[in-house]
C-alpha cells in the first residue's frame, strides 16, 4: 500500500553533483491518482531560482517522462546520451516518470520507436497538449498542477495491461540487487529465453536489458561516491564489471568525468533529511 504522506523517493542519485543542485533547484515528487498508479511511478515538480547560468546533468534511466516545457507536453523516450538542462532565468517544469513499461499502454505500440527521441505528446497520444502545457507552466499550486497533468492522461484512457507489472518488477529486481550482472541472469528469473527478454524490453521499457543492468550499476556507483570514500577495484568487482578500468570507462562515459574524480568534487555534499 501507498504512503501518500510521504513524497516518492525517485532516484536521487541521477541528480548529479548535488552539492551545486541542491541549493538551486526545488524538487518535489507527487504520488499518482490511484486510477493512473498502474501506470505512473511519480509526477515532479522542479522549481529553480538562479542568478547565473546553472547546466544540470541528470544519469537517465529507464523510464520515459512527460515534461511540460516551453508551452508543450514533451514525451522523452529513453536515451543513452548524457541528459543536461541549462537554467538562465528563474522557472519551473512539472514532469511525469512513467513506471518502467507504464507508458506502452498510453503509446500502444513499441515504446522502442522512442528510444533518444523528445515528441510532442500530441504527435503520440492525439489530444492537444499545448493548453494543458501552458496552464501548469503559469500555475503556482503544485496540487493543481499535478492534477492538470493527471486529466490530461486519464483522457488518454490507457487500457490494464499486465505486462507492464511483469515488466515493471523485472525492473525493480534489477534496481534492488546488486548481484545481477548480465542479461541471462535477469532472463532466468523473468523463465524466458535472453532473446524474448531483450524483445519485451524493447517493447515495453524501449531498451534492452543489457543498458538497464549496466544503467543501474552507474547508480550504484554514483551513490557510492555521493557516500564517502570508495575503493574502486573493489567496488568494480562487487558491481560485475569486469575490472577497475571498465568501470571508469562506462562512468566516465555516463558521466563525463571519471569516478574517482567525481567523487572529490562531490565529497562535501551531504543529503538533506
Amino acid at each position: 500500500m501507498v504512503d501518500d504522506a510521504e513524497q516518492p523517493r525517485g532516484e536521487p542519485n541521477a541528480i548529479l553533483r548535488p552539492d551545486l543542485a541542491e541549493p538551486l533547484l526545488d524538487l518535489t515528487r507527487h504520488h499518482p491518482r490511484e486510477s493512473l498508479r498502474p501506470f505512473i511511478d511519480y509526477l515532479w515538480i522542479v522549481r529553480w531560482t538562479v542568478t547565473t547560468e546553472h547546466r544540470q546533468q541528470v544519469l537517465p534511466q529507464p523510464k520515459v517522462h512527460l515534461a511540460a516545457e516551453a508551452g508543450r507536453l514533451l514525451v522523452h523516450g529513453v536515451s543513452r546520451e548524457p541528459f543536461y538542462r541549462s537554467f538562465t532565468t528563474s522557472g519551473q517544469v512539472i514532469g511525469v516518470a512513467f513506471r518502467a513499461g507504464g507508458f506502452r499502454p498510453f503509446l500502444r505500440s513499441s515504446v522502442g520507436e522512442l528510444e533518444g527521441k523528445v515528441v510532442p505528446a500530441a504527435q503520440l497520444l492525439y489530444r492537444d497538449d499545448a493548453p494543458v502545457a501552458r496552464r501548469v507552466l503559469a500555475s503556482e499550486d503544485r496540487d493543481a498542477m499535478v492534477a492538470d497533468v493527471e486529466q490530461y492522461l486519464e483522457m488518454i484512457v490507457p487500457e490494464a495491461d499486465p505486462t507492464v507489472d511483469e515488466v515493471a518488477d523485472i525492473v525493480e529486481r534489477i534496481e534492488s540487487d546488486e548481484s545481477i550482472h548480465r542479461v541471462d541472469q535477469v532472463a532466468a528469473l523473468a523463465g524466458v529465453s535472453p532473446r524474448t527478454l531483450q524483445r519485451l524490453f524493447t517493447e515495453y521499457v524501449g531498451i534492452g536489458p543489457k543498458w538497464v543492468i549496466q544503467r543501474r550499476r552507474l547508480l550504484d556507483a554514483a551513490e557510492r561516491a555521493h557516500s564517502g570514500s570508495v575503493v574502486w577495484a573493489e567496488l568494480a568487482d562487487h558491481l560485475g564489471f569486469s575490472d577497475q578500468a571498465h568501470l571508469i570507462r562506462a562512468f566516465t562515459a555516463a558521466v563525463g568525468t571519471p569516478p574517482a574524480t567525481y567523487a572529490r568534487e562531490t565529497r562535501s555534499w551531504h543529503p538533506r533529511g
